[in-house]
Parts: structure tokens; C-alpha cells; sequence
């Protein structure tokens, strides 16, 4: 359902001095990224996550959403949604729109009475424990199939990262998804996070109660490492690789079709490689 990073880029987001207050984080080519500047912009981004997550994964509609062709919900009016445009299209900018990702600050939370992953994850004492931190939600990552390049991606993570620096985020969090309902079915995978990449004891999160889905689904001298890797959906991986650990516990969640699991990122524990490459242009981005 998500795409994310898998190796570095092929070239690096060019970024121009003039939008350094502007919604313009980043361009590859003729792919921009930015926030969403009009309701018509956010109507779009919507649209393709209804497209992605309901028509091509099977996601189960409410019939408001199967009505109005949109994935939409109480939180989508209080959030930043970042998009991808590509200005080679012919067109309006909503025509250009090929990808999004859902972005919920502190305050946007406050507004909206609290944060969409509270609903499967107990992120309210993780948040009381570290009550000096500031967090961003991250969700509804989709990109058109056409699009699912190393290149949209890299660009996706290079907004989110001057993002990050402009809103002098202290931690990022979300949930992940592997598809369908059955976790047998991914028995390898998620058990090597829970042995291998578990949250420590102060960042320690896990599913509210009655939602609670054991990862530990294998011993770990069981796991194939390397199977269990190549197993991990996209968006898992990605988060992986930039440093990120996982909370105790899955939760299936009916609606869309996934199992999910807590994504929880410090940024001071992004890998050094790549708080190097995205931090040479999101500077500019920070004022």
C-alpha cells in the first residue's frame, strides 16, 4: 500500500533559495514536492488514497467514501498534507498530484482531539514520558502505481524532512501496515521485529487494549534474517533503514485491510547517511 525509500537516490531534490518560506520543499526533474495549498489540492490527494487503498487494496469503504470517491476523515481538516506534484502533466496543479502523506503535528492533534494512531496504539503515555519532545504523526502514504519510483519516494522523504526541521520535530511516529488480516501469513517478518527491531523501555508502545496482536510469532533462532528482510512490505523496510523501531504488538484493523504495527523514529537516531543527504537541502527550509 506504501512505497519508501530503498536505496539512495539516483540524484538529489534540487531546492531553490526563493521558496525557503514558501510550501515548495524540494524538485526532482519536473516531480515538486510541497504542502497542499488549496481544498481542491487536498480533494486530490484524497481521491488517489481512495484509489490506492480501497480500489487496488481492497480497503472496505464507508458509504460516505464509496459516495464521494475520497478517503477522508475527521483528521484530514486539521493536518499538513504534503504532495508530489509532476508539472509535466498537462493541467491544473490537482491534476499534477501523484502522491501524499498525511502530516499531524502537536497542535493539529489538539485541534482535531487527538492523534488518528491512538485509535489501535497507546501513544498517550509514550507522549507523557518524553512530554518535552514533539511529535509528528505520520499517515495515508500513497503513490500512484506509475509513480512508485526510488526517485518519488527520495522526494516524499526529503519534504517530510525539511518539514521535520522547519516544525524542529523531535520524533516521528505512525503506524505501518502489512497487508491483509491473517498474521500467520507474515509469521517471519513480524517476528523478527519484535526480536530484532522492539522499541527499548523508554520508547516502549504498544496496541490499546482488546487490540492486541502477538508479533512473536516464531523463536528467533527460527527466522531466515534474510527472508524475513525481503519479506518486509516497502514502507517497513524504509523506516528500517533510517533508523526506526517498532512497539510490542500488532493490531489488525478490518477497515483497510492490514495489519499495523507502531513506527517509532527520535531523529536523533536516523542513520547518519541519511540525516547527511537530507539535511544539506532541508536547511534551507527550516526559517
Amino acid at each position: 500500500m506504501n512505497q519508501i525509500i530503498r536505496n539512495l537516490p539516483e540524484q538529489k531534490a534540487q531546492i531553490f533559495e526563493g521558496h525557503a518560506t514558501g510550501n515548495l520543499l524540494g524538485q526532482i526533474s519536473t516531480l515538486q514536492v510541497r504542502l497542499a495549498e488549496s481544498a481542491g489540492e487536498i480533494e486530490k490527494a484524497q481521491s488517489i488514497r481512495y484509489d490506492v487503498f480501497y480500489r487496488e487494496f481492497g480497503a472496505h469503504a464507508s458509504p460516505s467514501c464509496q459516495a464521494s470517491g475520497l478517503d477522508q476523515d475527521l483528521f484530514d481538516d486539521h493536518c499538513d498534507h504534503l504532495v508530489v506534484l509532476d508539472t509535466e502533466i498537462a493541467g491544473s496543479s490537482e491534476d499534477q498530484i501523484v502522491g501524499t502523506y498525511r502530516l499531524m503535528r502537536k497542535e493539529h492533534a489538539q485541534s482535531a482531539g487527538g492523534y488518528y494512531s491512538a485509535g489501535e496504539f497507546a501513544i498517550a503515555s509514550l507522549m507523557t514520558r518524553h512530554k518535552d519532545r514533539n511529535f509528528l504523526e505520520l499517515g495515508r502514504s500513497c503513490v500512484l502505481p506509475q509513480y512508485r519510483s526510488k526517485r518519488t519516494i527520495e522526494l516524499l522523504w526529503q519534504g517530510i524532512w525539511a518539514y521535520s526541521q522547519r516544525y524542529k520535530i523531535d520524533v516521528m511516529l505512525g503506524c505501518a501496515s502489512f497487508f491483509g488480516t491473517v498474521p500467520a501469513a507474515h509469521a517471519e517478518a513480524l517476528s523478527f521485529l519484535h526480536h530484532h527491531a522492539r522499541t527499548d523501555t523508554s520508547w516502549h508502545i504498544a496496541p490499546v487494549p482488546g487490540r492486541h496482536v502477538s508479533m512473536d510469532l516464531m523463536p528467533e533462532e527460527a527466522i531466515n534474517m534474510k527472508k524475513a528482510l525481503n519479506s518486509l512490505p516497502p514502507l517497513i523496510k524504509g523506516y528500517l533503514r533510517l533508523g526506526a523501531k517498532f512497539g510490542e504488538g500488532a493490531v489488525i484493523d478490518h477497515e483497510f485491510n492490514t495489519i499495523d504495527v507502531m513506527v517509532v523514529l527520535p531523529i536523533e537516531n536516523i542513520s547518519g547517511r541519511y540525516k547527511a543527504y537530507y539535511g544539506e537541502n532541508a536547511e534551507r527550509f527550516a526559517a
